[in-house]
């Protein structure tokens, strides 16, 4: 059930490029959803990759899928914590902050905009999308670009090139926890 979207959605996070990659999806049975994301979290675990169920509602459900120690390191980015205090979080604990996160989705329909730092999103990214109101960016892929904009399109280049080579093994026959990388 979760497999097509692991592989359209996470294949940077599973060949450990990115930080985290998140989905929605849609549970018929919201008891076999949860079933499936412990199943993948127990299968996906010893290469370091973790599931989270950030939001569900009805038969939908978020899907956070992340790299702690990757997450750990992105939080303690120069600027991230000042920031992050200033949207309410009390430190930068992954554990912590992906509790903020959840309680702050669970209560809204919109998406805090700090979410981009626990998406691998460059911080002053982050802070000129939320400046800007979505405007002004220089380039959008992933993300919009309002910093390094090169750095950005290379990266934006690597995770597509990443998605299509994930997608090819998968339906060549390689399984998930063989395309995840180990870290």
């Amino acid at each position: 059930m979760l497999e097509q979207y692991l592989i359209n959605h996470c294949a940077p996070t599973l060949a450990s490029l990115k930080t985290a990659n998140l989905f929605n999806c849609t549970a018929e049975n919201p008891t076999a959803l949860q079933m499936a994301v412990s199943r993948w979290q127990a299968l996906l675990a010893p290469k370091g990759v973790k599931l989270l169920l950030l939001r569900e509602s009805g038969n939908r459900a978020l899907v956070y899928v992340y790299r702690p120690d990757r997450l750990a390191r992105d939080l303690q980015q120069p600027g991230v914590a000042a920031f992050l205090a200033h949207c309410g979080y009390t430190g930068t604990a992954p554990a912590a902050c992906l509790d903020v996160l959840k309680r702050k989705l669970a209560v809204s329909s919109d998406f805090p905009h700090e979410i981009g730092l626990f998406l691998s999103y460059p911080p002053e990214d982050v802070l000129g999308f939320i400046c800007n109101r979505a405007c002004n960016h220089k380039c959008v892929g992933c993300w919009k670009v309002y910093g390094d904009e090169q750095a950005a399109r290379n990266i934006f280049e690597k995770y597509e090139m990443c998605s299509k080579i994930y997608s090819r093994q998968w339906q060549q026959g390689k399984s998930i926890e063989q395309l995840t990388v180990a870290g």
